[in-house]
């Protein structure tokens, strides 16, 4: 048997372990066969324990943390069903490459056969997202294992990893806690020196190349670094559609990102003879358009992949230019401008020039603008240095959840969500855990009382709708109107409601300068009519 500990539970042990590992927040929506672990969060005073109203949002603010903390959070979901309700959100963070840690609750071992009301395949649903999934059965074996799961999470690279742990493991007899185990930076990935030298190859051919950035090279190393490698060889630079993290505003050089319609990201690929993929995807359109190809590498292309997705972008970069770009100075870099504040009747390019001048230096944007964000890469470019989140894996009801996790991973950094009416909806439960946290996020809402971004994609699949047809409604929020500044006050944060420039202007300044969480309602009309 192993030593025993001082702890006097396997949930002390569990958390403990987690705390050394440097694991520190967990974002929960416990029932019962948490219980034991919430009653010893008392004992263990470097665990900042978030209650959420809903696992989507426990688990996309999870995500969000560990975007901008560059190491894990936990989760605590009950169950199955439970861990199924957080499911979308770790789609993201799985597709954001970003090491999140689950602990789930399961039935005590001798309840478990029993076939409860809530008994699943919980195995099989932390699957779909996990990159790891193990189950303690053994309780002399729950430190070693939660160790396990958090290097796993760690990588590289980077994932998402499940613990499974039956309520019987956590209210018996704690035993040793796991030794956390050394883990690399993440990012911090091995090369891949084939796909390295056939890239520099291709970078000095004389051919038409594209690099394409995703993971970490969207840092700002890796940005200059992509600049001089343009600078020397004359490549195009493109960002993913949906970046994991970017660093951005003046001082760093600003990469476009490749289109979300198929067919402008065509456009911005013709005549790319080599694509050079450091920490990206290779290009696809969202989704399958009649008698289009969803694959967006241009025939005739050679992809070059340097580092995985997610992986090593950073450090890839770096390495690349020191190949081919050895000599070249500095980078071209965006300059410090900000647009005018605009004023009239709000429309959402006038948000979004609106969100350009006011943006704090050092904020964490977390993007779920959706249609509604048309001009706000153009507004911000030049704001001061900021950094921004986008939704990785298309599940909607990513952003004010991650907002939360920002902000609790950077106290100091005011966060501000850009985030869509429909979506807002999946997760709006977020708000009371802003407020109950007392969180400096500040949500700018895009009241188009629409669901714009289903209206395009009926255009893409080329069906139509009939004037009078029923099935109009499916693509509208506006019958009831959805009354956010109720649901806002509601939840416990302070909200307004702009229909002009000049009073979204307003209400971000007074959420500027006023502590804790805001929501400024922004009423724009919907880009697809």
């Amino acid at each position: 048997m192993a030593e025993q500990a001082p702890d006097a539970t396997g949930a002390a042990v569990l958390l403990g372990t987690l705390a050394d590992a440097g694991v520190t927040a967990c974002f929960a929506n416990p029932g019962t066969s948490e219980m034991h672990l919430v009653a010893a969060l008392d004992g263990e005073p470097r665990m900042r324990a978030v209650l959420t109203l809903f696992e989507g949002v426990a688990t996309g603010a999870a995500d969000g943390y560990a975007r901008m903390a560059d190491r894990p959070a936990a989760t605590l979901l009950h169950l199955g069903p439970g861990l199924a309700n957080g499911t979308a959100n770790l789609h993201n963070a799985r597709r954001a490459g970003t090491p999140v840690v689950n602990v789930v609750g399961d039935h005590a071992r001798d309840h478990k056969p029993l076939d409860a009301p809530l008994e699943s395949d919980v195995d099989s649903l932390a699957g779909v997202v996990s990159a790891r999934v193990h189950r303690t059965t053994d309780p002399e074996r729950l430190g070693p294992d939660v160790a396990d799961a958090v290097a796993a999470a760690c990588g590289p690279p980077p994932a998402i990893s499940t613990l499974l742990v039956p309520a019987d493991v956590a209210w018996g007899p704690g035993y040793a806690r796991g030794v956390p185990r050394p883990v690399s930076p993440l990012g911090r990935g091995a090369l891949d020196a084939d796909g390295l030298e056939s890239a520099a190859k291709a970078l000095w051919s004389g051919e038409r190349c594209t690099l394409l950035i995703g993971g970490t090279g969207l840092r700002a190393a890796g940005l200059r670094a992509a600049q001089r490698i343009a600078a020397a060889t004359g490549t195009a630079l493109l960002a993913e559609c949906f970046p994991t993290r970017t660093e951005r505003g003046a001082g760093l050089p600003d990469v476009p990102r490749l289109a979300y319609p198929g067919d402008v990201a065509r456009e911005q690929l013709a005549g790319t003879a080599h694509l050079v993929l450091v920490g990206a995807h290779s290009p696809v359109t969202f989704f399958g358009y009649p008698g289009r190809s969803g694959d967006l590498v241009p025939e005739g292309c050679t992809v070059h992949r340097v580092a995985e997705t997610g992986a090593a972008g950073e450090i890839a970069l770096l390495a690349l230019a020191d190949l081919v770009a050895a000599d070249t100075p500095d980078p071209t870099v965006a300059t410090a401008a900000r647009p005018e504040l605009p004023t009239g009747a709000l429309t959402a390019p006038l948000a979004a020039a609106v969100v350009g001048a006011l943006l704090p230096e050092g904020a964490i944007v977390v993007d779920e603008s959706l249609t509604s964000g048309t001009g706000l890469p153009q507004a911000t470019a030049g704001a001061p240095r900021h950094d921004w989140l986008t939704l990785t894996g298309g599940a909607i009801g990513f952003g004010m959840p991650a907002a939360i996790g920002a902000a609790v991973a950077c106290p100091d950094r005011p966060v501000w969500s850009l985030q869509a009416d429909g979506s807002a909806m999946y997760t709006v439960q977020a708000l009371w855990t802003q407020a109950r946290e007392g969180l400096d996020v500040t949500t700018v809402l895009y009241d188009n009382g629409a669901y714009a971004i289903l209206r395009g994609e009926l255009l893409g699949v080329g069906a139509t709708l009939a004037e009078d047809s029923p099935a109009r409604s499916l693509l509208d929020l506006g019958s009831p109107r959805l009354d956010f500044a109720a649901i806002g006050a509601g939840l416990g944060v302070p909200t307004t409601v702009a229909t002009t420039a000049e009073e979204l202007a307003d209400g971000l300044r007074r959420a500027t300068a006023e502590p804790g969480p805001h929501l400024v309602v922004a009423r724009v009309p919907p880009l697809v009519p």
